[in-house]
């Protein structure tokens, strides 16, 4: 046989091997899912366990949420904006992309906001959830299909994704909350709000091209990385099953907005600004990751239904080992 033969041979480019290539492909992200996913499961049902149990005081909970809010949630956004290696990457199109598609499920969230048949506290968690992100799974789907180039995508859509969420769900606690706040008062909340300045400050830090002192940066990290396992066991903590037939409607509200509408936004928002892949496909996989522990530790502090917000939360974990996988399958249609 000749040479060419054995060429064709050992390069089948058949249908059946596209195929094949596409469902091991397939398989591979869909595995990288699960593992990042499984962790977070398991600490909410741990944190759910534990409170279940009383094997902790009661009265640890509160102040849990407390230390988390005030202390852990803003050392992780500060050391992390200020420290985000963003090199030559598309900066401006992926915090363009990100802001404009947020902004655009977020009025949509607040213009259905009649059908939804909620009160105020209750809004504040369908809002959260379909607009804020679990940015440790992002980290770890970004590094895990795409190595090192991914991590640093991955701080550019943190960069712009964290400090453009708080703003707005601050602004809709200090609306719809159970303690409306004036003019005047919105403006104080956001000025003083710990993960605003936190925000504000990586930021600050970053565009200065400085960096957390040595003697400082160590604490930092560990702080952050505290507020993950933490957080986890505080939003288990919160279920409350018993009420959970009354989040049937709110968790599918949130769902739909984070895992659907917020997918399809990113993606045309992406196709008009003629962002290329691997940028696009980064972009709609923080855009399609289910909401954080941050989210209920907010929802706690500022007056919001915070049973709801770990429903929420605790639904959406274990539907993103469905739906991360879809909206990847997005990227299909970058060019």
């Amino acid at each position: 046989m000749s040479h060419d033969a054995d060429d064709e041979r050992c390069t089948d480019r058949s249908p059946s091997a596209g195929r094949h290539r596409s469902l091991s492909g397939a398989v591979r992200v869909t595995g990288t899912v699960a593992i990042a996913l499984i962790p977070i499961a398991l600490m909410i049902a741990l944190g759910y366990g534990l409170r279940r149990s009383g094997f902790i005081a009661e009265a640890f909970w509160p102040q849990a949420e407390r230390l988390c809010y005030f202390v852990l949630l803003p050392a992780l956004f500060l050391n992390g904006l200020a420290t985000a290696d963003l090199g030559a990457l598309p900066v401006r199109d992926m915090a363009l992309v990100l802001v404009v598609a947020t902004a655009v499920v977020a009025l949509t969230v607040l213009l259905a906001r009649p059908l939804l048949s909620v009160d105020g506290a209750a809004f504040t968690s369908i809002f959260q959830g379909s607009i804020r992100f679990n940015n440790y799974i992002g980290l770890s789907l970004a590094a895990g299909i795409f190595g090192p180039p991914g991590i640093a995508l991955a701080a550019v859509c943190n960069a712009a994704l964290v400090p453009t969420v708080n703003l707005l769900c601050i602004l809709v606690f200090a609306r719809f909350a159970t303690a409306r706040v004036a003019a005047l008062g919105v403006l104080r909340l956001i000025v003083t709000n710990p993960l605003v300045v936190a925000c504000l400050g990586g930021i600050l830090l970053q565009g200065l091209g400085l960096r957390p002192p040595e003697w400082l940066g160590p604490a930092l990290r560990a702080l952050g990385a505290a507020s993950m396992p933490l957080g986890l066991l505080c939003v288990g903590a919160a279920l409350d099953f018993g009420a959970a037939r009354s989040w049937v409607k709110p968790v599918a509200a949130s769902s739909v907005a984070k895992f659907l509408v917020m997918p399809v936004a990113t993606l045309l928002v992406a196709r008009l600004a003629g962002l290329g892949a691997p940028a696009a496909t980064v972009v709609l996989l923080f855009q399609a990751l289910p909401t954080a522990s941050s989210s209920y530790i907010l929802a706690r502090q500022l007056g919001g239904d915070a049973p709801l917000m770990a429903g929420i939360t605790a639904t959406q974990t274990v539907l993103a080992a469905f739906t991360i996988p879809a909206a990847l399958a997005l990227a299909a249609f970058i060019p």
